[in-house]
């Protein structure tokens, strides 16, 4: 089974070696979702519990599910409803199944829509910080502080002010849509493998190097005790929920996006431990981004609490007061630009193999009819801040009846879309994929295979179900 599919795709564009793919993976994975998301939700929740248990909820139930859709990819060789297809034939079951290749699909299309418009904020905050730090460097002075002169209101009233302008909004949404669909377009080869071969070992590079400025000038103690010590009375049923969700959101899961990039593997590779290695790396970059953040906050005593604007307004400010502010806060916001190109390519990425696959389109005409609709789309959530800012588009729902465009399509998908992919993921995989051809593709033997099953048939079905529960019904928790 497995020779024929790699036979049958021959001819097909894929990564040139395992490493490659291992770039690509985790460039899908780290995204926002790393550097702003994780540290807003550890600062919000206390810190070293919710840390612990979003550890424990990464291995235990993300990395089996990772395993799973580049086991679909990688057997499927096609796009993910094509792919999803392709196994339920081989496992005797209904292609039905494929409808969560669909929804993946879906997802990933909607949730570039609005992914673009706020990584066209990070990208707003490049040009606010290099500009800056040309004029220090003009000053002769390229080592002081961020945005000097400048008051905390100033600095802090900055984002609003951008949302403000539609325009400028525009403009930044549009240049980084520009830049994801002129990678996707090029294919795997010659654009999102060559993107990922660059950018991320470049993300590294910028995340260790602020990582160890802010332990120089920082307060790293006081981080690690926030981040790692465990005060478990700060662990209620709502913040457990909400590490089980970032577990889910951080690893890219239920959009079809490894599922996608497994079926661009052509050649044999262990995809356990090449599961693994997506899974530690990932966990990893989020576990440093808040040792990159907090030491900062601490060190100018701001809250770690902070919320959604963590990065976008206190950080900022906190650069201001720190020795080499200027080049560290232009440094910091090309780190997080690079982790959105990396992701907002793979969320492109889906729709496109679909239109290639299931429509027989080609791939530039593909990418660009889904990147120009979820542009489209990104355009009303823009608008949703300034001259829209009074539509409520699921109003008549209880649970979006007080948010804007952007937070309702984020807030369906997150809580709708996405726990839907992977649980049907889990349990296609868990009830219906054949054993053999499982083990024969992912190379997994004895009791490692069985732990494996046991986790996707029956853990991650449950935590998956409890997580689409109280997402859609937050009363339960209590919140």
């Amino acid at each position: 089974m497995v020779a024929a599919a790699s036979g049958s795709s021959a001819t097909r564009d894929g990564w040139s070696s395992r490493s490659a793919f291992i770039l690509a993976a985790i460039g899908a994975a780290v995204g926002l979702g790393n550097v702003w998301r994780f540290p807003t939700l550890a600062g919000e929740s206390g810190g070293g519990a919710f840390v612990i248990f979003y550890i424990g909820c990464v291995f235990l139930l993300g990395l089996p599910l990772v395993l799973s859709e580049i086991f679909i990819g990688r057997a499927g060789q096609t796009d993910a409803v094509g792919s999803i297809k392709k196994v339920a034939q081989d496992s005797g079951a209904s292609e039905r199944w494929s409808i969560f290749g669909g929804i993946g699909a879906l997802a990933a299309w909607l949730i570039l829509s609005f992914y673009s418009v706020v990584a066209g904020w990070v990208l707003y905050y490049v040009g606010v910080m290099g500009w800056d730090l040309l004029q220090a460097i003009g000053a002769g002075d390229p080592l002081r502080g961020a945005l000097a002169g400048e008051s905390k209101d100033v600095i802090e009233g900055r984002m609003g002010d951008l949302f403000a302008s539609p325009s400028l909004l525009l403009v930044m949404h549009f240049a980084f849509m520009g830049l994801t669909l002129f990678i996707v377009a090029r294919g795997i080869g010659s654009g999102i493998e060559k993107a990922a071969t660059w950018l991320m070992p470049a993300f590294f590079v910028l995340l260790v190097g602020i990582t160890i400025y802010g332990a120089f000038v920082g307060d790293m103690g006081q981080a690690v005790r926030f981040l790692f010590t465990p005060d478990w009375s700060k662990l209620p049923p709502a913040v457990m929920n909400s590490a089980l969700g970032q577990a889910l959101f951080s690893l890219s899961l239920g959009v079809a996006g490894l599922i996608t990039y497994g079926s661009y593997i052509h050649e044999g590779s262990k995809l356990g431990s090449t599961s693994a290695a997506i899974a530690v790396a990932d966990t990893s970059v989020a576990l440093i981004a808040g040792l990159m953040i907090f030491p900062i906050v601490y060190a100018v005593g701001l809250d770690p609490a902070a919320g959604p604007t963590l990065v976008f307004q206190t950080l900022p400010f906190a650069f201001q007061t720190m020795p080499g502010g200027a080049l560290i806060g232009f440094l910091f916001f090309v780190l997080i630009l690079v982790a959105a190109i990396t992701s907002s390519i793979s969320l492109l990425e889906v729709p496109t193999a679909y239109g290639i696959g299931e429509r027989g389109w080609s791939r530039h005409k593909s990418a660009l009819i889904f990147g120009g609709g979820a542009f489209v789309i990104g355009i009303a959530c823009l608008l949703g801040y300034n001259v829209w800012s009074d539509v409520r588009p699921l109003g008549f729902w209880s649970l979006f009846e007080n948010t804007d465009i952007l937070d309702t399509v984020d807030g369906f998908t997150g809580k709708v879309m996405l726990p839907i992919g992977a649980l049907l993921t889990s349990l296609f995989i868990g009830w219906k994929a054949d054993s053999r051809m499982v083990q024969e593709v992912t190379g997994l033997t004895g009791g490692m295979f069985v732990v494996w099953r046991f986790l996707i048939a029956w853990l991650c079905p449950i935590a998956v179900t409890i997580i689409l529960i109280t997402g859609l019904f937050p009363s339960i928790l209590g919140s």
